[in-house]
């Protein structure tokens, strides 16, 4: 899942400090991610899903 959240955020030229103000995900939780200490909870991949214009199901191909 973080790959396709690196690809989509690096696509538009966004840096995880502008996505983390956006949306009220913390930049922990993104490093947990990038990690593999946690995966994404739904709400929160529902968030990113509607941040960046795309479905759920885009983060977990």
């Amino acid at each position: 899942m973080y790959e396709k959240y690196v690809e989509i955020r690096d696509s538009k030229g966004i840096t995880d400090y502008r996505v983390s103000e956006d949306t009220g995900i913390t930049k922990s939780t993104f490093s947990d991610w990038k990690s593999g200490r946690s995966n994404p909870k739904l709400d929160k991949l529902k968030i990113l899903a509607d941040y960046f214009g795309v479905t759920i199901e885009y983060f977990l191909e």
